[in-house]
């Protein structure tokens, strides 16, 4: 038995394969899975229009918990995170920057190791970092080299690194920034809409 195109049971109210997702606002058209002898019943249609409302509500809350259970996509979640991490919570920061700093403390768990704050430091630039132990002196230098300019969060990744090093350790940061042989290609006029600090990370 079947009601309109498809068969009684098989959608179980999801939208139909073509139509694309309903607007939050319009909610979950059910009457379309009912016999047709229903259409015009206002207690009918009242129901099927609150219910749809209900589950639509249902399933994009679902959605939000879901998001909530990965750092990437975490928002209301983010201090839950910091408190299993033991991170102080600041919530003038941004999201993203709270992210970065959860991910970096999660790399950071073991025995510190210039692998181990390369995999810290690239949480937080989102590219290739170097690590350089300076034998002797009790430091090392971390070298930005796969991202031009200084990232934008270097006072999480120093609380990072405070941290997860060794005590007697001392560090630096080392930056890339653009070649002159990189600016060959721009025209002067080209070159001259920019300020220094835009030519300093241009490519």
């Amino acid at each position: 038995m079947s009601y309109g195109k498809y068969h009684y049971g098989t959608l179980l109210f999801a939208a139909e394969p073509e139509d694309t997702e309903p607007q939050p606002e319009d909610g979950l058209d059910l009457m379309q899975y009912l016999p047709d002898y229903y259409r015009g019943v206002k207690e009918m249609e009242s129901l099927q229009d609150t219910l749809g409302r209900e589950i639509l509500a249902l399933r994009s809350g679902a959605a939000v918990v879901l998001a909530q259970a990965y750092v990437e996509t975490a928002t209301q979640s983010l201090g839950r995170w910091e408190a299993e991490l033991g991170l102080s919570t600041d919530p003038s920061k941004s999201s993203e920057s709270r992210r970065e700093i959860i991910k970096a403390k999660r790399r950071g768990a073991g025995t510190t190791t210039p692998q181990m704050i390369e995999r810290v430091a690239s949480a937080f630039t989102g590219g290739e970092v170097a690590v350089e132990e300076v034998p002797g002196e009790y430091r090392f230098i971390v070298r930005f080299v796969g991202t031009l300019g200084i990232p934008p969060n270097m006072a999480g990744l120093i609380q990072i690194l405070e941290e997860i090093k060794p005590a007697h350790l001392d560090y630096e940061f080392t930056y890339t920034f653009t070649f002159w042989d990189s600016l060959k290609s721009l025209t002067w006029s080209a070159a001259n809409s920019k300020t220094w600090n835009e030519l300093r990370v241009y490519g």
